[in-house]
């Protein structure tokens, strides 16, 4: 592996903008939508969230790897983001518990960055001009990088759960706990399986396609259908599974991916917003309770807000207060809900912690 710090690097949108910057050290290329987060922490958490799938990461933080690396911060088992682009990148990294820094966790697993951007006037243009395709490259030939970026798929109709989902199904949690979850996993990050199985949980976690016999053999008291990257739309299995779960009447908690795909499954259309949610500062109003939560959020899809106010058996509990998007739901009739943001955080603060003691209480209800 090539170690060429300071080495040229080039980022090339779509629309044939170039932003100039500099290799962190290892030569390469990498393709995907480029999107941006604006969490002034959490950046392993951010690399390692499996719905970040195919996505270029700016980051907005100007410095990024002064904390090193803790492998129990891993969202994951390595890597999500399709590369970086950064400000100021840190070699040198000062924390307590970092077991290794940023640069060697990248070396290992061969993953390109680039540094020294104007990631202010980059987020800038993509806020005005919309998520696109991108590519970063220690290649600078704008022909040939041109040529790759052309091949790169539109990440609207993209189905991309099966990338970063479980091959085989598993289990989290004791054996003997109070309560059994089956969770689909189309992209799950671990801090949700260390909240429900801190709640008294015994989860089985089941691959993308699994079928609702596939879930139900586990004989769980609730089901969970998770985060992930990619457009909702191609998810037909999934979206059957949660139909079939809600016409059985059975306590089901969707999040971000798993909450567009209850509202799917449900006849509401989900669409592409111009740029998405992602941050750890995201204000959403609970429109039950009247209170505010800053909540993290990691989506470029959501859920069509008018659709779920015509639709009669479901109720907009939730609300993102700077756009007004649909943040949260319900069925009025069946124990089931879903929200589009991360209560279970990681990074980002706890203000929604209460949305898994929530399934629990409905689970206690269904039960008896």
């Amino acid at each position: 592996m090539k170690y060429t710090q300071h080495k040229k690097a080039i980022l090339l949108l779509a629309d044939g903008t170039v932003f100039e910057g500099k290799s962190v050290g290892i030569d390469g290329t990498a393709v995907g939508e480029i999107c941006f987060n604006t969490g002034m922490t959490g950046y392993q958490e951010i690399f390692t969230d499996p719905s970040y799938y195919g996505q270029l990461m700016v980051a907005t933080n100007a410095h990024i790897g002064n904390y090193g690396i803790n492998m129990e911060e891993e969202q994951s088992n390595g890597i999500k983001i399709s590369g970086l682009v950064c400000r100021n990148f840190s070699f040198d990294y000062s924390r307590v518990n970092a077991e290794e820094s940023l640069m060697t966790y990248f070396e290992k697993q061969n993953f390109v960055a680039i540094s020294d951007v104007d990631t202010r006037a980059l987020v800038r243009y993509i806020r005005d001009k919309g998520a696109m395709n991108a590519i970063i490259s220690t290649e600078t030939d704008l022909d040939i990088l041109q040529n790759k970026l052309s091949q790169v798929p539109s990440m609207d109709g993209l189905e991309l759960a099966s990338k970063v989902s479980t091959k085989e199904a598993y289990t989290v949690g004791e054996k003997n706990a109070k309560y059994k979850i089956s969770a689909l996993d189309i992209g799950i990050k671990r801090n949700i399986l260390s909240n429900l199985a801190q709640r008294d949980c015994y989860i089985k976690v089941f691959p993308y396609d699994a079928s609702f016999e596939d879930l139900s053999a586990f004989e769980p008291d609730g089901y969970f259908l998770s985060n992930g990257p990619g457009d909702p739309t191609p998810l037909k299995s999934a979206q059957k599974l949660a139909k079939e779960i809600i016409d059985n009447n059975l306590p089901l908690f969707g999040i971000c991916l798993g909450h567009q795909v209850i509202a799917q499954a449900n006849g509401i259309p989900t669409y592409k917003m111009h740029n998405g949610h992602r941050g750890i500062n995201h204000p959403v109003k609970n429109i039950l309770t009247g209170k505010g939560e800053i909540t993290s959020q990691n989506h470029g899809f959501v859920v069509k807000k008018e659709a779920v106010m015509e639709h009669e058996g479901i109720e907009i509990t939730h609300e993102h207060i700077n756009d007004q998007t649909l943040a949260g739901m319900r069925i009025k009739d069946k124990p089931c809900f879903s929200v589009q943001y991360h209560p279970e955080a990681g990074p980002g603060p706890h203000d929604s912690s209460y949305l898994f003691d929530q399934f629990i209480n409905m689970i206690k209800d269904s039960k008896q």
